[in-house]
């Protein structure tokens, strides 16, 4: 006849088999990060526009470009699992004196590669440099992932305006939020830390923001508005989340009037109520 397995032991091999499965999930956890911060896409359809071909880091990125030859450009940052090029109908419709630039990230769409945070800093970059040798001046546009991008590049180059739509002030703050039982800090290696560039951004913003947004918080994007030296325009998309904020008519035309109103004339705004 079996001995009954002490009380003492029984507990300690629980704790210990927690213990193994908490470091199970830390270890999934880093070593699919890239899984939750990017979902590259393959190219569906070769869109209606112009492609480019712009080299960076040793490689060919391809893209496209809306309403060329305009003396004034803009460049589109998208967000994680973001075709951009299906925003070609969009830019032709509501920014057609810009040409305006859809440049998928690496690993994106055609282009080589693995995303992450430090290759599309230096592709972004390289976009920049391209698309400014070529326009009398560049305005930057970008959304969820891609604002975190776009900031960047507002921080080191000499932009003519910004948009930043469903931004947040850091990955990192809305990792530590929402897997708040791991170590995160220790363990996210792309963070994404807008809060940073908005420190170094002369250009005048503007912040479009979902009232309904479930994917970030408003706690990070009023962070992250905090950091301007200037305040940023805000506009609030009402009855609208994360991913179809677009769909609303508010968000077409608060672009298009920041897009054209004149750099002198940009007027700071309160915030509106949720």
């Amino acid at each position: 006849m079996r001995r009954p397995i002490p009380l003492r032991r029984l507990l300690l091999l629980f704790v210990v088999a927690i213990g193994l499965a908490y470091v199970a999930a830390c270890l999934a956890l880093y070593t699919r990060q890239e899984s939750l911060l990017y979902f590259p896409r393959p190219l569906m359809e070769v869109p209606d526009a112009q492609p480019v071909m712009i080299t960076a880091d040793g490689r060919v990125l391809h893209g496209w470009v809306v309403n060329p030859d305009q003396p004034d450009a803009v460049i589109y940052f998208g967000g994680k699992g973001e075709r951009v090029e299906r925003d070609v109908a969009f830019f032709r419709s509501n920014l057609p004196d810009r040409s305006v630039y859809l440049v998928p990230y690496r690993g994106y769409g055609p282009n080589p590669g693995e995303p992450t945070e430090a290759g599309i800093a230096t592709d972004s970059l390289a976009v920049f440099d391209f698309v400014h040798a070529h326009h009398a001046s560049v305005a930057l546009i970008g959304r969820s992932l891609g604002s975190g991008v776009a900031a960047s590049v507002a921080a080191q180059r000499p932009i003519d305006r910004l948009v930043l739509i469903t931004p947040f002030d850091s990955l990192l703050n809305i990792a530590r939020a929402r897997y708040w039982i791991f170590p995160v800090s220790l363990l996210l290696r792309d963070r994404y830390e807008s809060w940073r560039s908005a420190e170094l951004i002369k250009a005048p913003v503007l912040v479009v923001m979902a009232a309904e947004d479930t994917v970030v918080p408003r706690a990070s994007s009023d962070a992250l508005i905090a950091h301007f030296h200037d305040r940023p325009q805000l506009v609030v998309i009402l009855h609208a989340g994360h991913n179809n904020l677009s769909n609303s008519p508010d968000y077409a035309t608060s672009i298009a009037q920041f897009m054209h109103e004149p750099v002198a004339t940009i007027p700071a705004i309160p915030d509106p109520p949720l």
